[in-house]
């Protein structure tokens, strides 16, 4: 399979040169030639399958360099017992029989971003050794709180990689940042950036297009990738349990063969319901994509209207994860949509200058069949923690509470009861104050204490990998302006 440019499908890449590289020269996401379909038998015989077996399976499509063996490999290495704490990976939670949660914060880090983030490190150190590169790759992340933990947790102490995180100052939870500023590793380094997540994200591609520092750290040995989801090694893995969740379904009997479901995915960028939109491309029978904004609802706005515009407040809110007014993913669903890299381009152009851009009415009926966009503010998610947590004894983070909102919206504004995939994104302990106000016990004290907090109000077990921070020191403090990353990523490389 080849990939192309967002912004210029003339120049393809391998997939191996897709993920090594992170982002193309010329500013757009190296995105696949086209989508591969799902063979007509692959749901049923999937459901058999375990979580590895099928990742496995639905990755081979899109990497035809990479043998069965290889990603045999990289997925039981992924995905093991050691990593995740359920055999199943990314289970299936029943609410009831119309509502599902799809649960992706097993891992590592107890966020969402592990499912990905441990399998890219394999794919990376593949492609590298395909592609018969010598030197070091220098990993460069801009997190709004979940990926930069699951990166540095990733790539900690992976041969030939550098990593170094950005993340906004003020702009996480407490747990988040001490996941980050306590992360073990010689190769990682973690930085505040003074500013929004968009201001840490701009700096990291405007790093990317500096071909006067990519010279220089050639020169030492260095070359420049992304852990971010603009790396297409980021998303393929988010493809496999939106798969295997249907395939979850299918096994339990709570959905019959071709029977579809809507989806529903709190997000900021755009990657992790982009990924149900490849998957539904490939054969899985999504009817409908909900994305879930939170008060910061540029999403929701351009769903709605066909306009993206980032020229408006930013705001700080209990969901910080989806605290983004660039969604640099939805690059790629407009190639999708429109089939033009000459109109994408036009598209970041007048992002770029103005800040704004309207798509065609024809591109926009088509994002309108597929998606609809929903938000609620702080009170609400904080509301709706409490309301599912006394309905259903099921305790969530902020995040999946501003999902679960949406689809209620959906619901009551269409009337369709289709069953639904609620995706849950992370572990409510990474988000102690809020849960604790929301199940109505107003969190006393902060950091580390509120864990403690949170298990004695619910009975449930601190995750051993949030109760495991007490014990480890803080390594990383550096803060610099959003106008000097270039400088931090000096300092790592010294």
């Amino acid at each position: 399979m080849q990939y192309i440019s967002t912004r210029n499908k003339e120049r393809q890449y391998s997939a191996s040169q897709a993920i090594a590289q992170g982002l193309a020269p010329d500013g757009g996401l190296i995105t696949p030639a086209y989508i591969p379909k799902l063979p007509r038998s692959a749901l049923e015989d999937l459901k058999s399958m375990s979580y590895q077996q099928r990742a496995v399976y639905i990755m081979k499509l899109f990497l035809d360099e990479f043998s069965v063996k290889e990603l045999t490999d990289f997925a039981n290495a992924a995905y093991g017992p050691e990593k995740f704490d359920t055999p199943a990976v990314a289970p299936v939670h029943k609410l009831d029989r119309e509502t599902h949660c799809l649960e992706l914060w097993h891992g590592p880090t107890c966020a969402f971003k592990d499912m990905a983030l441990q399998m890219l490190p394999h794919l990376l150190t593949g492609s590298l050794t395909k592609l018969e590169e010598d030197k070091t790759v220098c990993i460069l992340v801009a997190t709004s709180g979940d990926t930069g933990k699951g990166a540095l947790e990733g790539f900690r102490d992976v041969s030939r990689t550098r990593i170094l995180v950005f993340y906004p100052k003020d702009g996480v939870s407490q747990v988040q940042q001490l996941q980050m500023v306590t992360q073990e590793g010689g190769n990682v380094a973690v930085c505040a950036v003074k500013g929004n997540f968009d201001d840490a994200q701009s700096g990291v591609k405007q790093l990317f297009s500096d071909e006067s520092l990519r010279l220089e750290l050639a020169k030492q040995g260095y070359f420049f990738s992304s852990a971010n989801s603009i790396n297409w090694g980021r998303v393929l893995p988010q493809l496999v349990y939106y798969i295997s969740a249907y395939c979850d379904l299918l096994r339990d009997g709570e959905v019959e063969s071709g029977q579809p479901i809507n989806v529903c995915v709190p997000t900021g960028n755009f990657g992790n319901i982009l990924a149900a939109y490849y998957a539904r491309d490939m054969g899985v029978p999504i009817q409908k994509l909900i994305c879930a904004s939170n008060r910061n609802n540029v999403l929701t706005d351009f769903l709605r209207t066909g306009v993206y515009n980032k020229g408006r407040t930013f705001y700080q809110t209990c969901s910080p994860s989806m605290d983004i007014l660039i969604s640099s993913n939805l690059e790629r669903l407009l190639l999708s949509l429109t089939q033009s890299d000459q109109e994408v381009r036009d598209y970041m152009k007048l992002l770029n200058q103005q800040g704004s851009y309207q798509i065609s009415a024809r591109v926009h009926g088509k994002l309108q069949r597929l998606f609809a966009g929903y938000c609620c503010d702080d009170s609400q998610t904080k509301r709706v923690i409490g309301q599912i947590y006394s309905r259903f004894d099921y305790l969530i983070d902020p995040h999946t509470a501003v999902a679960f909102d949406a689809l209620d919206q959906y619901r009551q504004e269409t009337g369709d009861a289709t069953t639904a995939l609620v995706v849950s994104t992370a572990s409510p302990f990474k988000f102690c104050d809020s849960v604790l106000e929301g199940i109505g016990a107003p969190a006393q004290g902060e950091g580390l204490d509120l864990l403690d907090a949170l298990a004695g109000r619910t009975g449930l077990p601190v995750p051993a990998p949030l109760a495991g921070l007490r014990d480890k020191k803080v390594r990383f403090t550096q803060v610099v302006e959003k106008d000097s990353l270039v400088d931090a990523v000096r300092g790592l490389l010294e």
